[in-house]
């Protein structure tokens, strides 16, 4: 069965109906497409198309656009949209035809940094160019981050290393800021709060020590849809940032369902196990290899 055969069988079964609450489904929708921006490199517009990326989304259109054009811009469209193609090749596109061009991508955590890496390691082997991509965090070997340093082009790091490791020793990262033309910030809807307001003045000093070596980066963002991306984006970079939230994905039809365990004990008020009836559900839809 697809997902919408068994969410029709699910709705026809009386034992399951009963503990529905809610149930809300948002249609499927078609991809729309935009053109290729203008000026990209023929090599990379190559490697794009080898990996499969023969058309681009609306959005990643109006956002590698608005990067190339030196804006400072903020994606927020769905989980797989493809928003790292949004900051990927405007920046890989920059160091091609400058070589000396650096970037400085930020993750909140080391695995979405590795993530990142192998995406980009892969890209630039594809694109046959002398792009050197490199972490800097807690597991990187004193020899390598000398290397790091001097050599790379584009720099994946962490609040943390960037406040303890990079920025009281920016002296030593010379080559870094003085050609430093883009600071990535993937998933800015994480920094809120107490942490929000030390990366926003993390993000200050950094733009500070940049300026201080002469250099005046572009700042890419993105976001998980939230309710007030601008606000929370400008308020974390003290920029102006373009936001591109028309998301141009295809999507496939999605079911939210809130299910409440039906009473066993109705005196009592005590319910069926809420462990028991997801894992009932989960077999469904396990069984029939539906994305959940």
């Amino acid at each position: 069965m697809n997902a919408a055969q068994l969410a029709d069988r699910l709705s026809r079964d009386d034992s399951f109906a009963c503990g529905v609450s809610a149930w809300k489904v948002w249609p499927a929708r078609d991809p729309r497409y935009g053109e290729w921006p203008g000026g990209l490199a023929p090599a990379l517009r190559g490697a794009l198309e080898g990996r499969g990326i023969h058309k681009l989304y609306t959005h990643q259109t109006e956002a590698i656009g608005r990067v190339l054009d030196g804006d400072d811009v903020c994606i927020v469209t769905g989980t797989a949209s493809g928003k790292t193609l949004c900051y990927n090749v405007p920046v890989v596109q920059a160091i091609l035809d400058d070589p000396e061009a650096r970037a400085l991508y930020l993750f909140p955590t080391k695995a979405l940094a590795q993530d990142q890496l192998d995406d980009l390691y892969s890209l630039v082997q594809v694109v046959e160019a002398d792009i050197k991509t490199f972490t800097y965090d807690g597991d990187t070997s004193t020899s390598a981050r000398r290397k790091v340093r001097q050599a790379g082009h584009i720099v994946i790091t962490n609040p943390d290393m960037l406040h303890k490791a990079i920025l009281p020793h920016h002296t030593q990262w010379t080559r870094l800021f003085e050609n430093l033309r883009f600071i990535v910030l993937d998933e800015l809807h994480v920094y809120r709060g107490i942490f929000g307001s030390h990366l926003a003045n993390v993000i200050r000093r950094l733009l500070r020590v940049a300026r201080f070596y002469g250099a005046q980066p572009q700042i890419v963002a993105c976001s998980a849809t939230i309710a007030n991306p601008k606000q929370h984006g400008d308020r974390l970079t003290e920029r102006d940032l373009h936001i591109v939230d028309d998301d141009g994905s295809s999507r496939g039809e999605k079911h939210l369902i809130f299910y409440n365990p039906p009473l066993v004990n109705s005196q009592l008020g005590i319910r069926s196990s809420e462990i028991e009836s997801a894992a009932s559900v989960a077999r469904l839809l396990l069984g029939n290899d539906i994305q959940t």
